[in-house]
């Protein structure tokens, strides 16, 4: 917490102001007793760290632009899928935020148990299938539920998009996700208590003409067995730990065994075209190469080596004398 610093006429002002009476100093240390006391909502318990809360924020970030891949190749159509927010409150709130009418995709992730829920809003749902029938992807001003034809695409649609999930998650820990149930209304969802803690991403979404929100509910019950994996600590302490030392090793002989082109350039000029066509055999072209000076060795046609020229075995060949730099300084 950053506390405020007074400068000395602030201060002189507050004596003055208690000597005359206009302030009372019991006042002001009741009111500052009375700063100390939070008020606490023990339905709306938050049992995520910001840590926490931050880390599924980045998996989701991961999730949104795997989406808006998967979205973009299969729809052939513009899409933008961002994350809003990621917010921790009990189960019931987020059912009465869902419209009475809208896609909730329900999917299990085992090992972990209990489903997550994804909420897909009416007017990206009419867009998609507007975009998979032909259309531009303009939403539909409709209240009615979905027909059979439409549950089917929509359905197909999502579980093809599974795939981007467990990707996503893979950062965490390896998922078998399945969509379990395709459902439009919420009312018909209590998958937890109503007061159970959950963690809602919002991502913000456009696909055609079409805007809209998805939301995708984790329960606290998903969560809790890797909880600990959520901490940024742990990450990279992950990330140093995950080297294998036997990958380590077949890479590095494969690397090893690569092929690269090596060439040593013994000089450079620049001749015009009437110069080219006029050459005739024992012609002589003057290089930009005095012959006392060290040759250019490039691997992959990268400036790497000086090198000097000679015999080895009765076979022209060179010797590196060290690396190159701009302006060939020699580093022996």
């Amino acid at each position: 917490m950053v506390e405020e610093i007074l400068s000395q006429n602030e201060i002189d002002a507050l004596l003055s102001a208690i000597t005359s009476g206009e302030m009372d100093a019991e006042e002001l240390k009741k009111e500052e007793e009375e700063k100390r006391i939070r008020v606490y909502d023990f339905k709306r318990a938050l049992r995520f760290s910001k840590d926490q809360i931050r880390s599924i924020g980045r998996i989701h970030e991961n999730y949104a632009r795997l989406l808006t891949t998967f979205f973009s190749s299969h729809l052939r159509s513009y899409v933008d899928i961002s994350v809003a927010s990621v917010d921790q409150i009990p189960y019931e709130e987020f059912i009465r935020s869902v419209p009475e009418v809208t896609v909730l995709n329900v999917y299990s992730v085992s090992p972990l148990e209990g489903n997550i829920i994804m909420e897909v809003n009416p007017n990206i749902a009419y867009g998609l299938l507007d975009r998979i029938l032909g259309g531009k992807g303009d939403t539909i001003d409709k209240i009615d539920g979905f027909t059979e034809i439409e549950t089917i695409l929509l359905t197909q649609l999502f579980e093809k998009a599974i795939t981007n999930l467990e990707e996503a998650w893979s950062s965490i820990i390896e998922i078998d996700a399945v969509l379990e149930d395709f459902e439009v209304n919420p009312q018909f969802l209590q998958m937890v208590a109503p007061n159970e803690t959950v963690v809602v991403v919002t991502l913000n979404t456009t696909i055609g003409e079409s805007g809209g929100m998805i939301n995708i509910c984790i329960p606290h019950i998903v969560l809790e067995p890797i909880i600990p994996k959520l901490s940024f600590h742990y990450q990279m302490q992950t990330v140093k730990n995950k080297r294998d030392p036997e990958a380590y090793e077949n890479i590095s002989k494969s690397l090893e065994q690569a092929i690269v082109e090596t060439k040593a350039i013994l000089g450079e000029t620049t001749i015009d075209i009437q110069e080219f066509l006029n050459l005739q055999t024992e012609d002589v072209i003057k290089l930009d190469q005095n012959i006392g000076e060290p040759l250019l060795l490039k691997i992959n046609d990268e400036n790497k080596y000086l090198a000097q020229p000679g015999k080895y075995r009765n076979k022209n060949s060179v010797q590196v004398l060290g690396d190159y730099k701009e302006g060939n300084e020699q580093n022996d």
